[in-house]
């Protein structure tokens, strides 16, 4: 049915009760020239979005115009419809030439209610921000700082770094907000000092509340590094340390390199010119040893220790590994 006659059959009805209330009580009202207007409804309170219908009856069975003290508070239109638009009061008037009546109209503030007005949480989770909008409507959300924590369109909060930011969320003009702090994780290293030998490796561990990666850092490439995943792998005696940070959080852990110890199973040995000997060294560290002769021109010996007397005379046999160094005597005889 359209607004028009829904308009007119409640105009009907209405003026069919309000002649009999005429016939009774004042017989010469019409007659005497008197003209006034009867309204379904003289005050009403409304929420924002909300639409309703206000029936007005005439004396003379004329239509009122309608009109409103405050359009951008309640608005209405030629059938009496009234639309709310936001939070004050209106005054709705019907009028005829000689006639008129009013109804007050009260558009309520629109309350918005949240599940919670402050939050802490650790980096890298997400809660959720509920709204209840006493209008039925929608809301938007907003981060003051986004880089600290995001909100998407349902209420989403995803933390982002430590810091701290505002979640306002609106409705019909209507904002609240809530305050997030996005909190400095606890870290915890598996290790606070640690020893290797050259080549040696070790993977470090971190425990962190964040969901951030950790990252990793040798202040002495040269001695150590370490990768994306905590191993640290030891190149050459000396110290170096290891930090690891998570959100502006460090912590650090020293490693030494270890020089390593080198003994010969023997410290001479004598051989006649043409003879061979095969060095035997232990080394600490498990690596294979540099080997090198102090006079090549009375033995030479090869990267695995294989010695071989050239003339006769004397000559030393180094073993190094890692800034350790021994050696053995070697005597060539006829």
């Amino acid at each position: 049915m359209s607004h028009k006659r829904i308009y007119r059959a409640a105009l009907a009805v209405i003026c069919m009760v309000s002649m009999l209330f005429i016939t009774d009580c004042n017989t010469n009202a019409y007659a005497s020239g008197y003209e006034y207007v009867l309204l379904t409804q003289y005050s009403k309170t409304m929420k924002i979005g909300d639409e309703f219908y206000l029936t007005a009856v005439t004396s003379t069975g004329k239509k009122p115009k309608f009109s409103s003290s405050d359009s951008t508070v309640a608005s209405v239109n030629t059938y009496g419809k009234i639309t709310a638009k936001k939070a004050g009061t209106a005054t709705i008037t019907a009028k005829i030439a000689n006639g008129e009546a009013s109804c007050k109209v009260t558009v309520a503030k629109t309350v918005i209610t949240l599940s919670q007005k402050n939050i802490s949480m650790e980096n890298g989770y997400s809660i959720r921000l509920k709204a209840t909008v006493s209008t039925g409507h929608a809301a938007t959300y907003k981060s003051s700082k986004s880089s600290v924590a995001s909100v998407d369109e349902t209420g989403l909060i995803t933390a982002k770094k430590p810091g701290e930011t505002v979640i306002t969320v609106t409705a019909d003009k209507t904002s609240v907000t809530c305050k997030v702090k996005v909190k400095k994780p606890t870290v915890r290293l598996s290790s606070s000092a640690i020893s290797l030998y050259r080549k040696e490796t070790v993977k470090l561990s971190v425990q962190s509340t964040s969901k951030s990666n950790p990252k990793w850092k040798s202040n002495k490439k040269s001695v150590v590094i370490v990768d994306d995943d905590g191993t640290v792998t030891a190149l050459k005696n000396g110290t170096a340390i290891i930090t690891v940070t998570v959100d502006g959080v460090s912590k650090m852990c020293e490693v030494t390199v270890k020089k390593p110890t080198i003994t010969f199973d023997t410290g001479q040995v004598s051989l006649t010119v043409g003879e061979s000997y095969q060095a035997k060294v232990k080394v600490s560290s498990g690596n294979k040893p540099e080997y090198s002769s102090s006079n090549t021109n009375v033995v030479t010996v090869d990267e695995n220790g294989k010695i071989c007397a050239l003339s006769v005379g004397k000559a030393y046999i180094y073993a190094k590994e890692d800034g350790s160094k021994a050696r053995m005597t070697v005597i060539v005889n006829e």
